[in-house]
């Protein structure tokens, strides 16, 4: 009996017949509708979607002249078997009207009956219609889901409303390769123990290594794992230094093969397990591949493989997998790639082009001249989740000088680059790259999504470019990710570019790990004016900073009189000072406050370029410059607080400033000021220092003896009987040529509380009257002593006062006070006086 007639006995009214061909037409009557039999796939996940559960009236048509041989999918061919999914929702009358003859009707293929149906002939099951009972309808359900459909290369499934024929990814099949561990370390034991048996038969290896593979996709892992670490690339037979070996027993007995020998061979095992594998020739960017070549007319060059599952074809490349060849030592480096096991078409295309069009894959397929154009992309660069952004085409020709590479990612990451003069093979050179790049060629930057490399070729001619990457957290080497041509016409006048050991300018991708959550400076280079430079950093907790200055012609020790940092608790602020023209990397290390001891990392690099007025040697910060300048988080945790100066640098244009802060925990502070050794005169720095003690006010008087520059350091004993730390260092920079005078010196008896109104200098006039005007708390005598004893006298204001002579040839004057019953005087300061000049 036909199908046609099957159905019109029957007399089903149905809504919709899908792909039916013109002599398979059925007249179509009613309204009602169909649930379709779920397909799917590997891991029993539904291909087509089911609608909500009705009763199910299904049918499946065979053209009657073919049911008896069932030929494999030829790639883009038509189907040998017509297959009908016929598709109607039976109204409600109608099924109770057939309930009681049967629920669902079918008529199956070779492939898609029950176990029991397919016993029967081919003949007789091309004619065969199978009733089944409502019971039934559930268990048919779950055999078909176990069942292989065959489809061919490029087919498309009209399918009913809700139904999707999107092409599945390698994702859809597993999540990740975590999934083949079982499978994966079986057969690695599995293949060492018939290497060790000395077993070359392929039915005999196959039927090993796949036992315990539970389905389709396990035993095409097993054979493709199996392949990968049992295989080596033959490279004597490549260079023509021996025979190439292709069939399997050759290869398996070598342990090595050409392209030609993984693909033969994983034909054959794929066969004996029933999996449907095709050879796929065509062109391939791998070793001997030449950047910008033309392959139109050129023989193709490479073999790999594709495999139906699930009734849709899949690619992979064995021989790609097994490991990379090193040309320049002329050897096979066995590195296993999981990337080449079911490649998604879309990523594949970019280093393999079939000769035949349709093992492309791809909706759209692209021509030679397309393939040829495009980004060499290596395994690692799909596997870190890399894009590219820009440029699409490898070749890239400067504008101006410059040529510019992006790439994106979604997961921090690491890069660096190499450029070096052209060469015509594509693989060449170290796949690996190390912590430092020549970077002076190029400027690299990373931002939050991407990474931007400007190229600066130093001179006419064409150059290759390699990117290199590896996920932030990772330890190990960088990997080559992609490749480009540079082709320079006119380079571009370039100062020397200091060499970056840290891969990248701006901030780096960890810096937000590290506590920095933003930078005045991005990632460009930064143009520095009048040879002065400020960067802010903000951070989200306190943090110790380190910073370094580095310039083609600066050396180290000049380099870190250019650097003043100061750290507070959600700020980090460097001055920099640029003595030289040209560009210079400074560099930030960061640690957590408290955790002293952490080592300082990286966390961010900026490129500063001076090109106008530059600081003079003499105008640098003074040497012994501490790593904390200003106030900040440590003088904060001392107690000191409420700084009249709250940056590091003080500048004044008379010679004078007073330093004003509160000493909450009244701690015994101290002073320094300091400038270059070479500089100092004649009367000591300490005596152009005065400090005033009120109550928890502390003023720091500074009088400066010439023009330039001085480091003023504040200490706080932070415990009794401990020694004095340095709390903060101010830089002042004096511009006044009028020398400052030094102040009296001062004794320990000068103690919290005593205040000098005047005089306010400690080298006095001869011959002169001085006014003093003294505070000193607890004082029951106070007295100016020269060639005589000058008694002060205490007013209102409990301030003792006075006019007291200098004299003629009298070096100095004692002020001194006693306090309680005691007559002592104790000296508090001296004021020294000018001699006058003797005639001769």
């Amino acid at each position: 009996m036909s199908a046609e007639v099957a159905i019109q006995k029957f007399s089903f009214p149905v809504s919709c017949a899908v792909g039916l061909s013109r002599q398979d037409e059925v007249t179509q009557k009613g309204g009602v509708q169909v649930k379709a039999l779920g397909l799917y796939d590997l891991q029993e996940n539904p291909i087509l979607s089911e609608p909500n559960p009705v009763p199910v009236i299904g049918a499946l048509v065979h053209k009657e002249n073919q049911a008896q041989e069932s030929p494999k999918p030829s790639p883009g061919g038509d189907m040998a078997v017509a297959q009908v999914l016929v598709c109607a929702e039976a109204s409600q009358s109608a099924v109770l009207s057939r309930r009681g003859v049967f629920e669902k009707f079918t008529v199956e293929s070779e492939d898609q009956r029950p176990v029991a149906k397919r016993q029967l002939s081919s003949e007789s099951a091309a004619r065969t219609i199978t009733v089944v009972k409502k019971s039934a309808v559930r268990k048919e359900v779950e055999e078909q889901r176990h069942l292989k459909p065959k489809a061919h290369l490029g087919q498309k499934v009209t399918p009913c409303a809700g139904v999707t024929g999107k092409r599945k990814r390698r994702k859809d099949l597993f999540i990740n390769s975590e999934v083949f561990h079982r499978v994966d370390a079986h057969v690695i034991r599995a293949g060492a123990e018939l290497k060790e048996k000395c077993v070359y038969d392929v039915k005999t290896i196959v039927k090993s290594i796949t036992q315990g593979a539970r389905n389709e996709l396990e035993r095409l892992r097993a054979i493709w794992v199996w392949l990968c670490h049992n295989i080596e690339y033959d490279v004597n037979g490549y260079l023509g230094r021996s025979e190439k070996l292709s069939s399997p027993e050759e290869v398996i007995a070598a342990g090595r093969g050409v392209c030609c020998g993984y693909s033969n061979l994983c034909t054959e095992m794929c066969r004996e397990v029933g999996i449907e594998c095709q050879e796929v020739p065509g062109h391939s960017k791998g070793i001997g591949y030449r950047q910008a070549q033309s392959l139109k007319n050129v023989k193709s060059d490479h073999l790999w493989n594709a495999v139906l599952l699930g009734g849709q074809w899949f690619l992979l490349d064995a021989c790609w997998g097994a490991g990379r060849v090193d040309m320049e030592h002329e050897c096979f480096v066995k590195r296993f790639d999981d990337f080449y096991f079911l490649t998604d078409p879309e990523e594949f295309i970019d280093s393999h082009f079939p000769d035949e069009e349709k093992w492309q894959l791809l909706d759209s397929p692209i021509p030679l001249e397309e393939f040829e154009r495009r980004v060499f992309k290596t395994s690692a660069f799909f596997t870190m989740g890399l894009r590219l952004i820009q440029p699409h085409h490898f070749h890239i020709v400067t504008d101006e000088g410059e040529a510019n590479v992006s790439l994106g990612f979604s997961r921090p990451t690491t890069f660096t680059y190499e450029i070096t003069q052209h060469q015509d093979l594509l693989h060449c050179g170290s796949s690996e790259q190390k912590e430092s790049n020549n970077s002076s060629f190029g400027l690299l930057t990373v931002s939050h999504r991407s990474m931007k490399l400007q190229l600066l070729p130093p001179a006419s001619g064409t150059y290759d470019v390699k990117v290199f990457a590896r996920p932030e957290a990772a330890n190990t080497p960088l990997i080559w990710v992609c490749s480009f041509t540079v082709e320079c016409q006119t380079p571009r006048a370039m100062e020397e570019i200091p060499e970056n050991p840290f891969l990248s300018w701006g901030l780096q991708p960890v810096a937000g790990s590290l506590g920095i959550t933003g930078s005045s400076q991005g990632s460009e280079v930064a143009e520095v004016e009048d040879g002065v430079f400020e960067l802010t950093l903000k951070t989200s907790r306190p943090l110790m900073v380190l910073c370094e200055l580095v310039h083609p012609e600066l050396e180290a020790v000049v380099a870190k009189r250019c650097l003043a940092t100061q750290i507070q608790s959600d700020v980090l602020t460097c001055h920099v000072l640029c003595p030289s023209r040209g560009f210079y990397r400074l560099s930030v290390f960061v640690r957590d406050y408290e955790k002293t001891e952490v080592k300082f990392q990286n966390a961010a690099n900026f490129l500063l370029h001076c090109k106008g007025k530059v600081v003079g040697l003499d105008e640098l910060f003074p040497p012994n410059l501490g790593s904390v300048c200003g106030p900040g988080t440590r003088t904060s945790e001392a107690g000191l607080s409420k700084f009249s100066h709250t940056t590091a640098l003080v500048s004044t244009q008379q010679g004078k400033c007073n330093i004003t802060f509160h000493n909450q925990r009244d701690l015994e502070l101290h002073t320094v000021l300091s400038r270059e050794e070479n500089k100092t005169g004649a009367i000591p720095l300490s005596r152009h220092l005065f400090c005033t003690y009120t109550d928890s006010k502390v003023t720091v008087s500074v009088s400066l003896p010439d023009a330039g520059v001085y480091r003023l350091g504040l200490y706080a004993r932070l415990a009794p009987g401990g020694d004095f730390n340095p709390m903060c260092d101010f830089v002042l920079r004096n511009s006044c040529d009028q020398p400052g005078l030094p102040f009296p010196c001062v004794y320990s008896a000068w103690r919290r509380g005593c205040v000098l109104f005047e005089p306010r200098v400690g080298l006095l006039e001869p011959l002169s009257w001085v006014r003093f005007r003294v505070r000193v708390p607890g004082a029951q005598r106070v007295s100016v002593v020269g060639e005589t004893r000058t008694d002060l006298k205490l007013n209102k204001s409990r301030v003792w006062e006075g006019e007291v002579f200098s004299g003629n040839g009298l070096q100095q004057l004692k002020l001194a006070a006693s306090s309680g019953e005691s007559s002592d005087m104790a000296v508090l300061m001296t004021f020294d006086i000018k001699q006058l000049e003797r005639e001769v």
